[in-house]
């Protein structure tokens, strides 16, 4: 991982409401958009699919189209890296 890289994943881990879509995302291993709305607190869909495109462009998740929706998951390479401690409950 190159240094611009790097500042990008910390960037998008410094938001409180992007970091729990991480440990949603960790603990259900794959969700669409419309399945995170509902567990988090009032977040517009509009502003949660910003959220998701910051933590794809860093890395941290890993978009997978699936006919009309586009599912999340961890990118568990970057995931360990960076917030190892999602997995010590596994």
């Amino acid at each position: 991982m190159d240094n611009d890289q790097i500042v990008k994943v910390h960037k998008a881990l410094g938001d409180s409401t992007r970091y729990k879509v991480i440990q949603i995302i960790g603990e259900e291993n794959s969700l669409c958009p419309a399945q995170l709305e509902g567990r988090l607190d009032s977040i517009p869909l509009s502003t949660l699919s910003h959220h998701l495109k910051q933590l794809s462009d860093c890395g941290i998740l890993k978009p997978e189209k699936r006919g009309t929706y586009i599912f999340y998951s961890l990118n568990e390479d970057v995931a360990k890296k960076f917030v190892p401690h999602l997995y010590d409950s596994h």
